[in-house]
């Protein structure tokens, strides 16, 4: 076991133990043992013991044993002090020197979405534009004729750059209408029968907030961006209860292979479509599995903010958790767009489109008028902001928001933070801004940031994650799934070594992170970022009993590599996977 773990477990555990958990002054070393024990204690339903366990709680950052009683953490310290707990019942386990962490927290996903694409044509990775088209040609023989086929996850990037077109898939999908969403969410491709469906065709306006990509004859290419999705995406049948539910079911059980085991759920609301979506997903989905003891792993829940006043009388009715498992989060709205879709709100034109700075998806007056509203009644409020003006102009926004309406833990948050002008990191700190960050996308983003931007500002303005935690700003980790896998090993390792595939060196290694700072991004701090730290985020006495068995056995070697597998998560101290 590495020296500065040793240290940390016999020589300060015992005192931050007893500090922690008995909350009593500390008597003199010489009458401790005797004092400690007149004191009667509950028994341990789990002690966790010989192992390296970081409990991303700076108060004690490591100790070698741990008691879990009633779904929460009873003490953490040395195998001395936590075998007191044991009694009749308790289950003892022996991590044989393992390295625990706090259950992980994914501070961004669309979960009933992801779960929803696990059963759809799946085009992650796709390389080549002859192996996109053999997806679909498959999943057409299979689909029933007029059916919908749907699927998502293509990066165009990945062959080269060119977006695809409807006339790639039209000849093998001539009986089905076809929609296939982009890895980023903020893009999407069509086919002509789908076109058709739509009533698109070249005398159709772009929406606001959208874009209907055109051949040079005006001709729609079947790419739609942002808002303009909807013209073909409200031409879809809703997904069943049952098919979201089963969503919830699949999505739930790949988080906790993955060590997650609590989750920011964004919703299925995007620029331009329902807002009812999310609120569907409340009822249909979280509201059934809670009340039948189906939820596995915890969610907080963000709905868009033209439905704030929605939210407030729900909170009004049932406070802001409807149980361990549900936890009512805030409001989101958009600011702009994406940058693989060239859509991102920028202060200089896209390199490889020199006419487009980006878009503002949603109009400054009244997003400006909701958040005020929205945080006046007390709501947390979370906007994407991709571009580096659209966070600069949220910063302002946030700013005069918390003037008007005075001080208050309020924790505005900006979701994704990627693209940041020069200075802009100290106003995260400033402000106290939560900086929402999703580390494994730079490794798609990587080669083509510089594309769009030119290498000098891509490498000045991308994922700033080391300038953020400089300034004192509170960064929270997590993936977009299902733009991005659902994985925070993967996150860490991308924010400690920022190595795409493929490259030999880091990207920006300026703005490399800790295993430390990056493992407190996927618990304490994403926490903190959502308002969930008095239960969640850290292996504090008193907390609920989320955590992680993993793979390796050395600190040392897990902070130097960066590379572990998931062995065993337990929420509520109570196995979950495998």
């Amino acid at each position: 076991m590495d020296f500065v773990v040793l240290l940390h477990i016999f020589v300060f555990a015992p005192i931050l133990f007893c500090i922690t958990f008995l909350s009593l002054p500390l008597p003199s070393p010489t009458y401790f043992l005797a004092w400690k024990s007149q004191l009667s204690q509950p028994v341990a339903d789990l002690v966790l013991r010989n192992g390296v366990i970081y409990t991303s709680d700076d108060s004690l950052p490591f100790a070698d044993s741990m008691a879990v009683a009633n779904g929460r953490v009873l003490c953490v310290g040395n195998r001395s002090f936590v075998q007191e707990f044991e009694g009749y019942g308790t289950q003892v386990l022996d991590l044989r020197g393992k390295v625990v962490v706090p259950g992980f927290i994914d501070s961004h996903v669309h979960f009933i979405d992801g779960g929803l694409q696990m059963m759809q044509v799946k085009l992650r990775g796709v390389n080549k534009k002859e192996e996109f088209i053999r997806r679909i040609k498959d999943a057409a023989q299979s689909t029933k004729q007029g059916s919908w086929i749907l699927g998502g996850g293509w990066n165009n990037d990945l062959w080269g750059g060119d977006l695809p077109a409807a006339s790639w898939i039209n000849d093998v999908t001539p009986n089905n209408p076809v929609w296939l969403s982009r890895v980023d969410g903020h893009m999407g491709l069509a086919n002509s029968v789908a076109l058709t469906l739509a009533g698109i065709t070249n005398l159709t306006d772009d929406p606001r907030g959208g874009t209907i990509l055109r051949t040079a004859n005006g001709e729609p290419t079947g790419v739609l961006i942002d808002s303009a999705r909807t013209l073909v995406t409200s031409q879809i049948p809703e997904d069943s209860v049952d098919d979201r539910r089963e969503a919830l079911h699949r999505a739930s059980n790949l988080a906790l292979t993955r060590g997650v085991t609590t989750v920011v759920d964004m919703g299925r609301y995007y620029p331009g479509f329902s807002t009812e979506l999310s609120w569907d997903d409340f009822s249909d989905v979280y509201q059934w599995a809670n009340s039948m003891s189906k939820m596995k792993i915890r969610v907080c829940l963000f709905f868009s903010m033209e439905t704030w006043s929605r939210l407030v009388g729900v909170i009004n009715r049932v406070g802001h958790a409807l149980s361990e498992w549900i936890y009512i989060g805030g409001v989101k709205a958009f600011a702009d767009g994406s940058l693989g879709s060239n859509s991102a709100l920028l202060y200089e034109p896209y390199v490889d489109d020199p006419d487009n700075y980006g878009l503002q998806v949603t109009e400054l007056e009244a997003l400006l008028n909701m958040t005020t509203e929205s945080d006046l009644n007390g709501l947390q409020v979370a906007i994407h902001a991709i571009g580096d003006k659209a966070n600069d102009l949220i910063l302002d926004m946030y700013g005069l928001v918390a003037s008007t309406n005075g001080m208050r833990d309020r924790r505005f948050r900006i979701e994704h933070a990627q693209q940041l002008a020069a200075g802009t990191p100290g106003r995260f700190g400033k402000q106290r801004v939560v900086a929402s960050m999703q580390p494994d996308q730079l490794l798609d983003d990587a080669d083509s940031t510089s594309k769009k931007l030119g290498k000098d500002r891509a490498e000045k303005e991308s994922y700033l994650f080391r300038s953020l935690l400089n300034n004192n700003a509170l960064v929270a980790f997590g993936s977009d799934w299902p733009v991005v896998d659902i994985n925070p090993l993967s996150g860490i390792k991308t924010a400690m070594k920022r190595r795409p595939p493929n490259w030999q060196s880091a990207w920006i290694p300026s703005e490399c992170i800790s295993l430390d700072d990056a493992i407190k991004a996927y618990t304490i701090s994403a926490a903190r970022a959502s308002f969930l730290d008095k239960d969640l985020g850290s292996l504090s006495p008193g907390k609920l009993a989320d955590f992680v068995i993993l793979s390796t056995d050395s600190w040392k070697d897990f902070a130097e590599d960066a590379s572990a597998n998931v062995e065993e998560t337990y929420v509520s101290g109570v196995r979950a996977y495998p």
